[in-house]
């Protein structure tokens, strides 16, 4: 908990409590449902939590922006997004149903009242984003295949809607097509050692109706 306060040091009362429930909620859904690797779950904080609010280093969300999360797992990026952006619709998307309980238990628990869930795959869900966000699900052409027409027309941020892609190594082959796309190394915001690969990609996606 107290990296996290490293790095996000004005979280309200609220935040703080929310953000010190997590390790004990995960570490007893893990317990029963795999959701995050066995090794991991001490790391929680770092490797899963800090990593998700990569993203929020990259971009602030406004008041009233509307998130995917595609292949959200356990509910990584989303609910610590969620945490962090109270003001902010967050729709977590994963195709293991198992997966999506743990989430649910969890957003409940915590007594999150933005976060949403469902039990499909990205491309069946009929609705548009400002911001589709993702922790490397699969290589970045699937990716744009999967959610390219779900994104808002109207961009209210620095950044131009579209993806917000958590990513590790080397990207120079998979990014080669998307010339648009921009490269937040994650060390430029974070300390730790295992941020020394780890990146944001930035792709915006034109609105396609």
């Amino acid at each position: 908990m107290e990296l996290i306060l490293k790095y996000f040091p004005n979280l309200t009362d609220t935040q703080k409590e929310q953000f010190s429930k997590l390790f004990d909620l995960y570490s007893d859904w893990n317990a029963k449902i795999n959701v995050v690797s066995r090794k991991d779950i001490d790391e929680l904080y770092l490797r899963h939590v800090l990593h998700s609010l990569g993203i929020a280093k990259v971009l602030q969300f406004k008041e009233g922006t509307n998130i995917m999360d595609v292949g959200t797992g356990g509910g990584f990026p989303g609910i610590p997004l969620a945490i962090l952006y109270p003001e902010c619709k967050f729709h977590l998307v994963d195709s293991i149903n198992k997966k999506l309980k743990v989430v649910d238990a969890v957003a409940e628990d915590l007594g999150l009242t933005n976060v949403k869930t469902s039990h499909k795959r990205a491309e069946d869900i009929n609705e548009t984003f400002d911001f589709i966000v993702s922790r490397a699900v699969t290589a970045m052409p699937s990716f744009v295949g999967w959610v390219k027409n779900k994104v808002n027309k109207k961009s209210k941020h620095e950044l131009k809607n579209g993806i917000l892609y958590l990513k590790g190594g080397d990207l120079t082959e998979e990014l080669q097509n998307y010339p648009k796309a921009t490269l937040y190394n994650l060390t430029d915001y974070f300390d730790e050692d295992f941020f020394e690969t780890k990146k944001v990609v930035h792709l915006p996606l034109k609105y396609k109706p």
